[in-house]
């Protein structure tokens, strides 16, 4: 099987949860670091204009969004299963609302505590992309309200834990887990003792150690143009086309335009692909070649490229 290449950095939470996914399905994979903020010009050809950390590679295929990529690693790594028999939808759901639930409250309040340390490009960039401002100021203005919403989140996961389950779905590690546990990490391991006075993380220290020490299997380097030259020398995987019916009243070979309901980051290239699990548009550049770039349905909209 085709070594599956992160392209990341080590700050991001969101890239993390995946991190720890190889980590708990022990995948040996490639590391491409990226800047923190844009331009990341080895990456468009790649993604087709998706912009943001992580996205996952696998020869001309590439994987955007966490909750696409935590699924296809389960369906191409079955073993140690992220979504478990039986629970598929209601952990499925329950990440996607940890990832909504948890992300920017948790990492506003940190960077209420660190944000004199964060570079004012990060700041500027975040304020245009997301409609965000994590500056020092504006994270301190905020703190009251994003403090009652992390220790509501941590109250939740604290009483799923409370019958002394391991972990929230059961005996083994799942997705929602690692959603629930990356905005928390965030803080953690960056807001010192002051985001430990702020939000009650003791309460979860063990469920959090226990995902932590799963660690992040086997990582090697590769740079960047080793990247696109893997993507140009391959052929996206075959595919089985748009599902009859879609209920976008999408054809393979339509021109389209993807892009998700809560950033500004639109891809643009040729349907491949859609069913209800996902959408594979197709995209050409000299330095990539041909790839498939693959995102979630749920979350995002998919439109005939000129009617958006």
């Amino acid at each position: 099987m085709t070594r599956p290449i992160l392209h990341h950095y080590d700050l991001s939470p969101f890239a993390e949860k995946v991190r720890l996914a190889f980590g708990h399905k022990r995948v040996e994979w490639a590391s491409v670091e990226v800047p923190i903020w844009p331009p990341r010009p080895d990456m468009v050809p790649l993604t087709g204009g998706y912009r943001r950390i992580p996205a996952l590679q696998i020869g001309a295929d590439v994987y955007c969004d966490t909750a696409l990529i935590l699924s296809e690693l389960d369906r191409r790594y079955p073993d140690h299963a992220l979504y478990p028999a039986g629970q598929v939808g209601a952990v499925t759901a329950f990440a996607a609302w940890a990832d909504a639930a948890g992300f920017v409250p948790a990492a506003t309040l940190t960077t209420s505590i660190i944000g004199d340390g964060v570079p004012a490009e990060f700041i500027a960039d975040r304020i245009a992309f997301m409609k965000h401002d994590f500056s020092l100021a504006a994270s301190r203005k905020a703190a009251p309200v994003n403090r009652q919403r992390v220790t509501a989140l941590i109250g939740i996961i604290a009483d799923m834990l409370a019958d002394g389950r391991p972990f929230l779905f059961g005996d083994t590690l799942s997705a929602a887990d690692l959603a629930a546990y990356h905005p928390l990490w965030f803080a953690r391991s960056n807001g010192g003792e002051e985001i430990a006075r702020l939000i009650p993380l003791d309460a979860l220290a063990p469920w959090m150690d226990r995902i932590g020490a799963i660690g992040h299997g086997e990582r090697t380097t590769l740079t960047a143009d080793d990247a696109l030259a893997v993507a140009r020398d391959a052929l996206p995987d075959p595919t089985e086309g748009v599902v009859d019916g879609d209920p976008g009243s999408l054809v393979a070979g339509d021109a389209v335009l993807v892009q998700a309901d809560q950033a500004n980051d639109p891809v643009r290239g040729t349907l491949v692909a859609a069913n209800a699990r996902e959408i594979v548009v197709r995209h050409s550049s000299d330095v990539a070649g041909t790839v498939h770039v693959h995102l979630p349905r749920l979350g995002y909209a998919v439109v005939r490229d000129g009617d958006a």
